[in-house]
């Protein structure tokens, strides 16, 4: 019934007066998000995919957009307006190959497989120190990198030996298969099974090689760690990943650096932060503390009073910006006072004799106090 149909232009978001390629994008994000492949079993999923289809083939449709404008659900019920339009949704192989591509069978997007193509990246990690991280190093890594064969000469075949262009694919390194979907008939394009994807067949293979074109050789990478990074981050190495094919260049290799924990130091950021002991003399006097930093030790004169758990600034101590090393963040520094635990018999006596000046307790004054005591515990 054409009174449950909602509208084309709300089923896709978009207004009345949208542009096709407003209305091709609503309906790519759409077709992406509930495709049956992407939602397999999910019968919602597979409602809207539909609903939305059926709406962009009417709304990418000048003719039929117009229809629709005009006379709504009924210009494509039989016998409507003018003279009905009968929806399959076996039409839509043209619709999808324009916005998926290959999925379903799209000449337009299509590439040959067979064309040059850029090598896989590779992976490794490396650890380093805090300090590492912070100033940059250089570090030599050996790994395991393929070359192009030298018998062969990266073609894969015998010496002497040609390749072949494979006949089931004519060159191409694609076949095309049409298969039923939910939606109908579709074309999907695929390697070709008997190259592979190459568009070549090597009836005799390079006996250093096996057919493959490269050689695997132990080779030294020198990396170049950059000042400010971080635990987690990874540096790439243009072009010493694993070699291209048919001609396209290598992949990048992908290091992921490590770093180690300080007994010291943690990082927030470009901020460094750490606690220092803060001698209870010097607390209470003021004067210079040594504070370790990662330029190493600096003095710090704090005030007359000073506080446990106190927070100091210094500034420009911390770690260095990736993009800049000349801008640094700061290291913030918490100060505990430390308070002796063993004393001598002399200097019980300085810190009691302190203590009785800083409360105004004199002789006088500690003797009344005995005596007040004494009469207080005879009741």
């Amino acid at each position: 019934m054409a009174e449950s149909k909602r509208d084309y232009y709300e089923v896709l978001g978009v207004a009345k007066g949208a542009s096709d390629d407003e209305i091709k994008k609503a309906y790519r994000q759409l077709a992406k998000k509930y495709h049956p492949d992407m939602n397999p079993g999910n019968k919602e999923a597979e409602a809207k995919f539909k609903e939305a289809s059926e709406a962009y083939a009417i709304l990418s449709d000048q003719d039929k957009r117009r229809q629709y404008d005009q006379f709504g659900h009924a210009a494509f019920e039989q016998g409507g307006g003018t003279g009905g339009f009968d929806f399959n949704m076996g039409d839509m192989g043209d619709i999808f190959g324009d916005i998926f591509g290959d999925l379903f069978g799209g000449g337009r997007r299509q590439r040959t497989s067979n064309g040059p193509m850029k090598g896989a990246n590779l992976r490794t990690g490396i650890r380093i120190t805090f300090e590492e991280a912070v100033f940059g190093t250089e570090k030599e890594l050996e790994l395991n990198l393929k070359d192009p064969c030298e018998r062969c000469h990266g073609t894969g075949a015998k010496p002497g030996t040609t390749v072949e262009s494979c006949k089931k694919c004519g060159g191409t390194g694609q076949t095309t298969v049409t298969q039923q979907s939910l939606f109908g008939m579709v074309r999907r394009v695929q390697a070709c099974s008997d190259c592979g994807g190459t568009g070549k067949i090597i009836r005799e293979k390079c006996p250093d090689c096996y057919g493959s074109g490269f050689i695997t050789k132990k080779k030294k990478i020198q990396v170049s760690v950059p000042a400010g990074i971080d635990d987690g981050q990874s540096i790439r190495i243009r072009e010493k990943g694993e070699p291209g094919v048919n001609g396209g260049e290598r992949g990048d290799l992908l290091v992921e650096v490590a770093v180690s924990s300080h007994p010291i130091f943690q990082r927030e950021g470009f901020d460094i932060y750490s606690s220092a002991p803060l001698p209870f003399t010097t607390a209470a006097l003021g004067g210079d503390v040594r504070i370790s930093t990662v330029d190493g030790d600096v003095l710090y004169t704090v005030k007359p009073g000073t506080q446990t758990d106190t927070k100091v600034r210094l500034r420009g101590k911390g770690v260095p910006s990736l993009r800049n090393s000349q801008v640094r963040g700061d290291h913030y520094v918490n100060l505990i006072v430390q308070v002796p635990t063993k004393l001598t018999n002399e200097q019980k006596e300085l810190v009691k004799k302190l203590d009785d000046l800083l409360n105004g307790r004199t002789p006088e004054h500690e003797e009344s106090g005995t005596k007040e005591r004494k009469r207080f515990f005879k009741k």
